[in-house]
């Protein structure tokens, strides 16, 4: 998906450094992403989730708070409010182009600070936190020791992931008078709360605070075994999909409407695991799949091959047109299944010169239902005549266009 880099004025006027992930495609909603603690936008999570997202056709604004990643300004003269103000700040340049976000998501304290934020945010309808807690405060505890030195000489360095930050006593001013029940009763928009149950960072309790303060709509769905930062890539495809089929109940998106020639919209094949053979497709802007290949081929197994989706194209073809015709006849056919198997079988007219095999598809149906021997031998005849099944037969032109950057 096209990311853009991209830089705005931050809450107090320094320039934060962000990235625009956007659909190949119209742009059917905006969501505003804000990263964890100390992280930035960059970070697995944050570059998965909006990937996945811009696959489905949901921008994605990701960006650094002021004084991390990318972006100026002092870490230390930072609190969680100012990454309030950052977010809201962000959704004005959002506006500008005419992309306010109408989904903000959020990720540990990012997610506290989409809860406070959505207030300043009205074209905000639908809310997600990612392992959020209840209380801004909850991030004190990281500062271990550190905390009693805060207090007594006004700010001390800590060590937070491998890197040290100093931390302000204003910070720790700021995050104990920034309880969130009020933002979170008073949201004023659909919310999603996604948590690990074994979240050692940020605990569970926290997202059933944060439900049971929030008014209807409301949702909670497990990120089962994940862990705080969701590094791994199926927890983070995961989450993208929920958010993704949650959001369409509550935002606006409105499909495009599929381009000149090409009557079932664009389909996008991007590979997912270059160690393998796992592939990411994407079928228009609702329909998600994975491709691959079997274990003993070097694959791993987590979709279907590439000859099983054509043979499930013609099983669904052909069930299709058969209950088509059937339903435009008015008999009585109650059900149809397709079993397809594919093989390569020696072609009876090769030549020395032509292919010594071809493709075979064996076709097995079972038709339900009080039918007649003639409906069910008409049936079957018109199996033969579905459009997958045709252009199999008939074979079809393969035009290839090179899009890669220059």
């Amino acid at each position: 998906m096209p990311s853009e880099r991209i830089s705005f004025p931050g809450h107090a006027g320094t320039t934060l450094a962000a990235r625009l992930d956007q659909p190949d495609g119209p742009v059917l909603a905006t969501a505003l992403f804000a990263h964890c603690f100390t992280c930035s936008k960059d970070i697995p999570a944050a570059r998965r989730i909006a990937g996945r997202l811009a696959s489905m056709g949901i921008a994605v604004l990701r960006f650094d708070f002021t004084g991390l990643g990318h972006s100026e300004g002092e870490f230390e003269n930072t609190s969680f409010s100012s990454n309030v103000a950052d977010l809201i700040a962000a959704a004005q340049y959002l506006a500008s182009r005419d992309m306010a976000p109408a989904l903000l998501i959020g990720h540990s304290l990012g997610g506290a600070a989409v809860l406070r934020a959505r207030a300043g945010i009205p074209s905000a309808r639908g809310v997600v936190t990612l392992g959020a807690p209840f209380d801004p405060k909850h991030v004190a505890h990281n500062f271990g020791g550190q905390l009693s030195r805060i207090e007594a000489e006004g700010a001390a360095e800590v060590s937070l992931g491998g890197r040290p930050f100093t931390i302000k006593r204003q910070f720790l001013e700021d995050i104990r008078k920034s309880a969130l029940g009020p933002s979170i009763t008073d949201l004023h928009a659909a919310l999603l709360v996604m948590h690990a149950p074994r979240d050692e960072t940020v605990g569970i309790d926290n997202a059933a605070e944060i439900f049971a303060a929030a008014k209807h709509p409301k949702s909670f769905v497990t990120l089962d075994d994940a862990d705080h930062l969701i590094t791994r890539a199926r927890d983070a495809e995961y989450a993208a999909e929920v958010i993704a089929a949650w959001a369409r109940r509550y935002i606006e998106m409105t499909p495009p409407a599929p381009p000149p020639g090409a009557p079932e919209g664009v389909v996008r094949v991007a590979e997912a695991d270059p160690n393998g053979f796992l592939q990411d497709i994407q079928s228009g802007p609702h329909h998600h799949a994975l491709a691959d290949e079997p274990l003993a081929y070097g694959g791993t197994n987590r979709g279907m091959s590439p000859y099983g989706f054509v043979a499930a194209g013609l099983g669904a073809c052909t069930s299709m047109t058969m209950r088509m015709y059937a339903r435009r006849k008015g008999w009585p056919l109650e059900s149809v299944a397709v079993d397809v198997c594919h093989d390569k079988v020696h072609a009876q007219d090769a030549t020395p010169s032509g292919p010594a095999k071809i493709d075979q598809f064996t076709r097995k149906i079972c038709l339900s239902g009080p039918l007649s021997p003639e409906q069910r031998t008409r049936l079957l005849e018109i199996a033969d005549k579905c459009p997958v099944h045709r252009t199999l037969e008939s074979g079809a032109r393969v035009i290839t266009i090179d899009k890669s950057p220059l």
